[in-house]
Formats: C-alpha cells, sequence, structure tokens
C-alpha cells in the first residue's frame, strides 16, 4: 500500500451532531494562539478539512476537530474546529466530542467523579467540567466565551420572503435568528428541506444587510450561521431551535436550490445565541436554566452565570452542558495516484 497521508480519528457525537476528532497524523500548524493556527491551517492546510468532511471520507452533516497543542499556559488540550463552509472559533457539540474523546481515550487523565479541565479554542479559553463514572465521560459542562446581541427586532429583505424581521448575536459564532412560528415554518425534522432553504436565504440576506465583527476579534465576522427557533415542544424544555449549516452556495434567484444542513444537535453555540437575546430582552436572568431542544429532540442545557461586557455590547457568560458518545476509531488514508486528493460534493447531497 502506497499512502501520501494517513490520519488516526475517534468518531464521536454530541447529542446526535458528529464531530470527528483528529488525534494523530496533522502536519506541524505554527502561531502564538489556537486562533493563529487555525488560520494558518486554513491558509496552507485547508485540503485536510475537505479531505476529512467531504466525500468519500465524510458527508454533508459531519463536523471535524483537530487537537493542537495548545498555546495559552492554563490550557490542558487545544482543538480546531472544522465545518463544511467554514473554520468555526467556538462549537458547543464538538467542545463536548473532544472533550468525551480527551478523556475516554486517555490522552489527558481522567479523574472520577468530576474531572476539570480547560480547553483553548480558537475563540478563547474553554473551562470545562466532566461528570464521569466506570471511564465514561456522563456529562459535560463547559462555561462558554461572553454572548451578545448585536442587532435586535432588524427588518432585512429576503429573496422570495419579503421584509423579515431578524435579531443577530454572538454566542461562539455569529447567529443570525428568526422565528419560525412567525415564518409559518415548522421545525419537524421531516420538514428539513424547507428549513435549510429558508434559513439560507435569511443567511445570505443578514450577510450583505447587517454584516457584523467581533469588537476583540475583527477577523471573525458574520453571521456565518442561522437560528430558527420555535416555542418548547414539552414541558421539559424552554424552546427548540434548527441551525442550518451551509454547505455550498446560495443564488438569490434560486432560493429552492441552497444546499445547507441541519444540525442534528440544539447546537451549543446556537443556544448560547439564542440565550442572549433572550436576556437582551429581559426574559432569562442569571442563574436560570434554558433547556433548548433540537430537531430530533435531543437537549443541550444552558445557564447564564454572569454578566459581562463585550465591546460595546452587553453581553452573559454563559454555560452548556450535554452528553457526547464515541462510536468508533479510523485511520483515514490517501494514495497517491487517488484522483480526488481534497475529496469530492456532487448536487445531489450538497
Amino acid at each position: 500500500m502506497r499512502l501520501s497521508r494517513m490520519l488516526t480519528a475517534v468518531e464521536a457525537h454530541a447529542e446526535g451532531e458528529p464531530g470527528r476528532v483528529i488525534t494523530g497524523g496533522m502536519p506541524h500548524l505554527p502561531g502564538n494562539s489556537v486562533f493563529e493556527k487555525m488560520q494558518w491551517m486554513q491558509s496552507n492546510h485547508d485540503e485536510v478539512r475537505t479531505l476529512m468532511l467531504q466525500e468519500p471520507r465524510g458527508h454533508p452533516a459531519l463536523c471535524c476537530n483537530v487537537l493542537v497543542p495548545p498555546s495559552h499556559p492554563e490550557a490542558d488540550a487545544g482543538f480546531i474546529i472544522m465545518e463544511q463552509m467554514e473554520y468555526p472559533p467556538m462549537s458547543g457539540s464538538n467542545t463536548i466530542c473532544v472533550t468525551t474523546v480527551l478523556l475516554e481515550t486517555g490522552i489527558i487523565p481522567m479523574m472520577e467523579p468530576v474531572t476539570e479541565l480547560t480547553l483553548e479554542a480558537p475563540a478563547g479559553l474553554i473551562r470545562v467540567r466532566a461528570d464521569c463514572k466506570d471511564g465514561k465521560v456522563t456529562r459535560v459542562t463547559f462555561r462558554n466565551v461572553p454572548a451578545f446581541a448585536v442587532h435586535l427586532d432588524r427588518t432585512i429583505e429576503v429573496p422570495g420572503l419579503g421584509k423579515t424581521k431578524v435579531d443577530v448575536a454572538w454566542g461562539g459564532m455569529f447567529f443570525v435568528l428568526a422565528d419560525a412560528d412567525s415564518l409559518g415554518i415548522s421545525l419537524s425534522p421531516d420538514n428539513g428541506r424547507e428549513i435549510v432553504c429558508l434559513s439560507e436565504a435569511i443567511r445570505h440576506a443578514a450577510v450583505e444587510q447587517l454584516p457584523v465583527a467581533h469588537p476583540d476579534n475583527p477577523a471573525i465576522t458574520g453571521p456565518t450561521i442561522t437560528n430558527l427557533w420555535g416555542a418548547a415542544i414539552s414541558p421539559s424544555t424552554h424552546g427548540r431551535g434548527a441551525i442550518t449549516i451551509s454547505t455550498g452556495g446560495f443564488a438569490p434567484s434560486h432560493p429552492n436550490e441552497a444546499s445547507g444542513i441541519l444540525d442534528r444537535s440544539p447546537c451549543g453555540t446556537g443556544t448560547c445565541a439564542k440565550m442572549a437575546v433572550l436576556h437582551a430582552r429581559g426574559l432569562l436572568d442569571i442563574g436560570q436554566d434554558y433547556i433548548n431542544a433540537g430537531p430530533m429532540g435531543t437537549t443541550f442545557t444552558g445557564r447564564i452565570e454572569e454578566i459581562t461586557q463585550v465591546g460595546p455590547y452587553p453581553a452573559i457568560v454563559p454555560s452548556l452542558s450535554g452528553q457526547g458518545w464515541i462510536y468508533g476509531t479510523s485511520n483515514w488514508t490517501l494514495d497517491p495516484t487517488d484522483p480526488f486528493q481534497t475529496g469530492f460534493t456532487i448536487g445531489d447531497m450538497w
């Protein structure tokens, strides 16, 4: 067998969202922070992202993470997050997958009943508490980066939809949020195609009409992702969300042909962005839980830990908790004669 590359990974999911974790085979990524390492990878080794996320080794719903040495002295490990169209600064489901893999494979020693660790994401330091029993991580709770609302109740013009009221908020990524009920769209997973097309139309319009940048890091811009939210569907939850991750492109003249994929989980950063909006409206206070359900009914639990300020924006410091599961290990190889050196996409799925 002739190989030009071999990548070792652990396959995991957090409340349904797959988050592959690469544990070996990566080239050296220079940088004085994980954010700089992410930027260097994006400029010099983006083929790893497409190789791992596109066919034949990946699929549209897959996320991927690279374990890297941390740069911050307080961090136990670093990780770079990769999605189909971007390198998110932060991701809740991927944080849960990474923590589960680090502890259950022994990369970081597990302490029962609780292991505390600090991860360095591109967005900054993430303090993590992992509840553990019999070698299994049964719950991951982390203190996210501050979340804040940038725009509330702004009206944008959306192709095929007309005037639409939206919010824009940061929860570790920049989200454009819209009320699904007011748009007349069901958030049932069976309605995934309509959700995706509508969400991509809203995101595309928001990027043009409400562009945003993070006040502490202007290189982080958006909105890059859409959060359609709805009312709770059970007495045990407080809300429901459907997050669309873009997988290709959007043509304003053909909004029904947008390509994207529903987050299978409730989305950690999306939940934090929603909590920031709720707090800005006076509907969620410090210490209150916010249990958010995803398309399949799985949940993440968020909580406002404290209030802070990010640039000109009042902000919250949210925590989020959920569970992850390992479902396999893998060695991914690349033959130098393989015609698809960086993976491929086809329009039937992408």
